[in-house]
């Protein structure tokens, strides 16, 4: 069975579409044949990224949508058909193959007539013009690509079609060691980003040096991020697993505190450390909206990156746009506003605290920073600024995939000044709210 190259693919995706898992995680949790794991992942992502035009090349040729593991077959042979390019009588045996091996003997029939008469270049014709056609072409769902439209007008074509520039990777200090025989390797196949130690791939093959903490993986926004944060003494993580950002703070801050909410990630982060050879770094499993007055004014600089609707991040995470709907933003604006909330009390007077997310949608950025001003009269907004192309709106920055390497972030920084006023918001009232939920609160954090 695993011969197919059908096979592992299709039992990703099923997690996916099925049972509603992030695809990451559907890839960790399925064995795979190891020899052709990559192309088995290359697959899984394809797939996701052509769904929404693989769902229109499937109703131009079923009269009605087929249930839904017939689909996600579908998907997978169209995806070797049209991207991979391979042999329509090879894909085809694959997928009548793999449906009778299945159970699903009885649609068999309907896939090798489907695959037989599928014509690419009769679809592409009738692919609508507009709006439309950008969301088919984009998988981006109708609900996301009209906020886009309304904070972003024209521009949001761009948006929703850019793509990842490749593969993010930062080395670790000696820089130029540890990049060295990689950028020889790649010959000339990479850009060198604006931060220490960043580049992005064509390609990249995770080694044996990755263990050794000569290098990670970590998105361009990520790094833009922690570029924008000053020097400090003590520095509070507060939504930090899997810890790039707490490692990467770590080089110019005497101490990071860690916090994240669940027990298993927050050992990520304790292992991510031990990897860069980093010891000024202490994760501790909390929940970042529920207040603690033992870390009241502990802090020189505190980073509130929140969870958040993530669609500044679809160029690497494409279920985002299949898995989620317009209550995205309702069911965090609560979160964000109160891990901000929460977490202004842990800075000290003349501290920093910066709002940070993965969100293109000014109702998850600006709008919430000048929620927080307002509320929050001893905090004053910071001018900052990033080598990393950006807009600048009211409050922070907002980087933009189309002109950001296929990131989208934005970043708000604020000073606590030395008036000592009550915060507006009420911790009590938050930590009964926060403990109702707190198994819910999603980490975030790169």
């Amino acid at each position: 069975m695993t011969s197919n190259p059908l096979y592992d693919p299709y039992r990703i995706l099923m997690k996916v579409y099925g049972e509603k898992a992030y695809l990451k995680q559907a890839i960790a949790d399925t064995y795979i044949e190891e020899l052709y794991r990559s192309r088995t992942v290359k697959v899984a992502y394809g797939v996701i990224e052509n769904d929404a035009y693989f769902t229109f090349c499937i109703a131009r040729y079923a009269e009605k949508s087929p249930k839904l593991p017939v689909r996600v077959l579908l998907k997978t042979a169209l995806y070797f058909l049209t991207v991979l390019k391979k042999k329509r009588y090879a894909v085809t045996d694959f997928a009548v193959e793999l449906c009778k091996k299945l159970g699903k003997g009885g649609a068999a029939g309907f896939v090798n007539a489907f695959l037989r008469k599928f014509d690419e270049e009769k679809v592409q014709a009738a692919l609508p013009q507009g709006d439309e056609g950008v969301l088919i072409k984009t998988g981006y769902p109708a609900f996301a690509y009209k906020k886009l439209r309304a904070e972003y007008g024209c521009r949001a074509k761009q948006i929703a079609e850019a793509k990842s520039a490749g593969v993010s990777v930062r080395f670790l200090s000696p820089e130029q060691e540890n990049a060295a025989p990689y950028l020889e390797k790649a010959s000339g196949r990479y850009i060198k980003t604006p931060f220490s130690g960043g580049y992005i791939f064509e390609n990249f093959t995770r080694d044996f040096a990755y263990d050794e903490g000569k290098y990670t993986f970590q998105s361009v926004g990520s790094q833009a991020i922690c570029g924008v944060i000053k020097p400090c003494g003590k520095l509070l993580d507060a939504c930090a697993a899997p810890g790039g950002k707490s490692v990467l703070l770590s080089e110019k801050c005497g101490e990071v505190t860690a916090f994240e909410l669940h027990a298993h990630r927050a050992e990520l982060i304790t292992a991510y450390a031990r990897r860069a050879h980093r010891d000024n770094i202490t994760a501790v499993c909390r929940d970042s909206r529920v207040y603690d007055a033992a870390y009241e004014k502990s802090f020189d600089a505190v980073l509130c990156d929140v969870p958040c609707s993530g669609f500044g991040t679809v160029s690497e995470n494409p279920d985002i746009k299949i898995l989620k709907d317009e209550s995205v933003f309702s069911s965090l604006a609560d979160d964000q506003r109160q891990i901000l909330q929460t977490c202004s009390r842990y800075v000290k007077e003349g501290g920093m605290l910066y709002y940070s997310t993965c969100s293109l949608f000014a109702c998850e950025n600006d709008g919430v920073a000048a929620e927080f001003l307002k509320n929050n009269a001893e905090f004053i907004l910071e001018k900052i600024d990033s080598p990393l192309a950006h807009e600048k709106k009211k409050f922070g920055l907002q980087f933009l995939p189309d002109t950001a390497f296929g990131a989208g972030f934005y970043v708000a920084a604020m000073r606590r000044s030395s008036l000592n006023r009550p915060s507006a918001t009420a911790p009590d009232a938050s930590a009964k709210k926060a403990d109702a939920s707190a198994e819910g609160a999603p980490g975030e954090g790169q």
